[in-house]
C-alpha cells in the first residue's frame, strides 16, 4: 500500500498547484478568492488560516492540512500494521526467535514510516519545483506535510504499546489525530481571536503556521521533530516494560455469559461493528456539517474563475451554484460511504483468514447466517452514515441560509439517494469475497477507486458518457435541485441485490480459508 499512499498525497498537492496556476491567472483573481474564504470563519475551520494570496499560498491553504492528516493516517497504518498487528498476528514470536533484538520491529516500523514521508517530502518538493512553484516555499510545505507524518509515526508506536490489540491502537492514533484536527479547526475558525493560541496545540495547526510560500517559517518545524523524538523516547521506555502480547492497559474483563440477544450472528455483528459504525457517523456528520457550512458562500469563494465554476457545475449537474456544490458534495460522502460498507464486508474475509469464522460456524450457525449479518449491517450502516451527513449538511446549510426547515429535508434527502449506489460497490466486495476471496480487499479497494476517479473527473475532463457511466454514482439523480427519478435507484438496488446473490452463492460452494 506504500506506493498508493505515497501516490496520492504527491498528485494531491502537485495537481491542486498545476490546477490554480491555470484557474488563478491574474493577481486580482487571487486576490477575489482569498477575500471570499478569509471572510468566512467555516470555510476557514475546514482547511486552516490562507497567508497570502499567491498560487502557492493557496495551495498550501487548500492541500497543507489535507495532506498533513493523509500523512499521519499512512503513519498509523503502517506502524501498527508492522507493531501491534505483527504482534497480534503471532508473527512477531516466529521473527523473536531469531536473532533480532527486542526492539527491532518497533524500531523498523518507526523507520519505514520515517523513510514514506522522507520519500513523500522529495517527491512533493520536486514536483510543486517542476510546476513553477518556488522551490523554497515547496520544500516548506512538503517539510510541513511529513514532519506531521513523522510525529503521527511516533503516537502509533506509543499506542501500539498502549493497546493490546491492533484495532485499539488504530483508534487511539486516530482519535488522537482528530483532536488535533479539531485543534486547529478552533484556532482557525477564532480568526485573531482569544483562541487563536489552539492552533499551536496542534501538530496539524503547526502544518499551516510553517506558512509556506508566504514567508516560510523553518523554525515552526523544530517542534514536530521535538515532539517526535520525545514521544519516540517515551514510547521505547514503555515497550521494555510490557510483555509480548500484552498491552499497558488491560483490556476489561467481559461478562461472563452474553445476553440472550445476543446469540444469533446479526447480534454478533452489530456488537463487532458497532463503535465503528458510531466513528463513522460522527466524522461523516462534521464533514458534512463543514462541506454544508459553506454552501450558501460558494460562489465568492470561487472568485471569477469561468473555469472553476463550469467544473463544479459540472459535476453537481446543476446550473446554480450553490445546488451544484452540494450535490458535489453528496457524491464524495456517497464515496466516503462506499468505504465504510467496503471496511464491514471485508471483515467477512478478516475473520476467514484468522480463524474465528470457525469457531462460529462449528456451532448451530450457517454459513448463509454468518454473512448476511455482516451484510444487514453494511446496508443498514451505510444508510445511517449518509443520514448523519445528509443531517450535519443540512442543518449546517439552513442555519447559515435562515431556513433550516426546508433546506434540511432537501439535503438529507440528497445524501439518502446515495445508497443504491453504496450497495452496488458493496455488493461487488460480497460478489469477491464469495468467488474469489484471496482477492476480494484488492478488488473492492480499486472498485471504489475507479468509480471515484470517474465520478469526479469524468465530468470536468469531459470523458465519453459510456465511460463514466461504468460508476454506480453517475446514475444517481443530482441532488438537491434535480429531478428525482425512481427508475435508476430501483436498477441499482437490483444490481446490488443480484451481486451479493451471486457472492453467497459462491460462498456457499467454496471450503472456508
Amino acid at each position: 500500500m506504500l506506493p498508493a499512499w505515497i501516490y496520492v498525497l504527491t498528485i494531491l498537492v502537485v495537481s491542486t498547484g498545476y490546477s490554480f496556476k491555470g484557474l488563478y491567472k491574474t493577481p486580482a483573481s487571487r486576490e477575489a478568492v482569498a477575500a471570499g474564504i478569509s471572510h468566512d470563519p467555516a470555510t476557514v475551520a475546514l482547511a486552516g488560516p490562507l497567508y497570502g494570496t499567491s498560487v502557492g499560498a493557496l495551495t498550501a491553504y487548500k492541500v497543507g492540512a489535507a495532506a498533513a492528516v493523509a500523512a499521519a493516517l499512512m503513519s498509523i497504518f503502517i506502524v501498527i500494521r508492522h507493531t501491534r498487528g505483527d504482534e497480534e498476528a503471532g508473527r512477531l514470536e516466529l521473527v523473536g526467535s531469531t536473532a533480532v533484538g527486542r526492539s527491532a520491529a518497533l524500531a523498523v516500523g518507526v523507520l519505514l514510516a520515517a523513510m514514506a514521508n522522507c520519500v513523500v517530502v522529495l517527491l512533493i518538493t520536486a514536483g510543486s519545483a517542476v510546476i513553477g512553484l518556488p522551490a523554497g516555499g515547496s520544500a516548506a510545505l512538503a517539510l510541513a506535510i511529513g514532519a506531521c507524518g513523522l510525529l503521527f509515526a511516533a503516537v502509533a508506536a506509543a499506542a501500539a504499546q498502549m493497546s493490546g490489540s491492533a484495532r485499539g491502537a488504530r483508534g487511539i492514533g486516530i482519535c488522537v489525530l482528530v483532536v488535533a484536527y479539531l485543534l486547529m479547526s478552533a484556532g482557525a475558525a477564532a480568526g485573531s481571536g482569544a483562541l487563536r493560541w489552539l492552533l499551536w496545540l496542534s501538530p496539524v495547526g503547526w502544518a499551516g503556521e510553517v506558512r509556506a510560500y508566504a514567508g516560510d517559517r523553518w523554525l515552526v518545524l523544530a517542534l514536530p521533530l521535538a515532539a517526535s523524538l520525545a514521544v519516540a523516547s517515551v514510547t521505547a521506555l514503555l515497550a521494555a516494560r510490557r510483555d509480548l502480547g500484552a498491552g499497558l492497559v488491560p483490556p476489561r474483563p467481559g461478562p461472563p455469559r452474553a445476553s440472550r440477544w445476543l446469540r444469533n450472528p446479526l447480534a454478533l455483528s452489530w456488537r463487532l461493528q458497532r463503535a465503528s459504525l458510531i466513528g463513522w457517523a460522527a466524522g461523516a456528520a462534521v464533514f458534512g456539517a463543514a462541506f454544508g457550512s459553506v454552501a450558501n458562500n460558494i460562489g465568492s469563494m470561487l472568485g471569477s474563475s469561468v473555469h472553476v465554476r463550469n467544473a463544479i457545475a459540472r459535476l453537481g449537474g446543476q446550473p446554480g451554484m450553490t445546488d451544484a456544490y452540494l450535490a458535489a458534495m453528496m457524491s464524495v460522502l456517497g464515496l466516503v460511504t462506499a468505504g465504510y460498507a467496503i471496511s464491514v464486508v471485508l471483515r467477512l474475509r478478516s475473520d476467514e483468514t484468522t480463524q474465528r469464522s470457525e469457531a462460529l460456524l462449528a456451532t448451530s450457525a450457517g454459513r448463509m447466517s454468518w454473512a448476511a449479518g455482516y451484510l444487514t449491517v453494511a446496508a443498514a450502516g451505510s444508510a445511517v452514515v449518509l443520514a448523519a451527513a445528509g443531517l450535519g449538511s443540512g442543518l449546517a446549510f439552513g442555519l447559515r441560509a435562515g431556513d433550516v426547515g426546508a433546506q434540511l429535508p432537501r439535503v438529507l434527502g440528497a445524501a439518502l439517494a446515495q445508497l443504491p449506489a453504496v450497495l452496488v460497490v458493496a455488493g461487488l466486495a460480497v460478489l469477491l469475497f464469495g468467488l474469489l476471496p484471496e482477492s476480494c480487499a484488492a478488488g473492492g479497494w480499486t472498485a471504489l477507486a475507479l468509480a471515484a476517479v470517474l465520478l469526479l473527473f469524468g465530468p470536468v475532463l469531459r470523458l465519453a458518457q459510456p465511460v463514466q457511466d461504468i460508476s454506480p454514482f453517475t446514475h444517481v439523480p443530482k441532488l438537491p435541485g434535480g429531478t428525482v427519478t425512481a427508475a435508476p435507484l430501483a436498477a441499482l438496488t437490483v444490481i446490488a441485490a443480484g451481486l451479493a446473490a451471486v457472492g453467497l452463492a459462491g460462498l456457499r460452494r467454496r471450503d472456508i480459508g
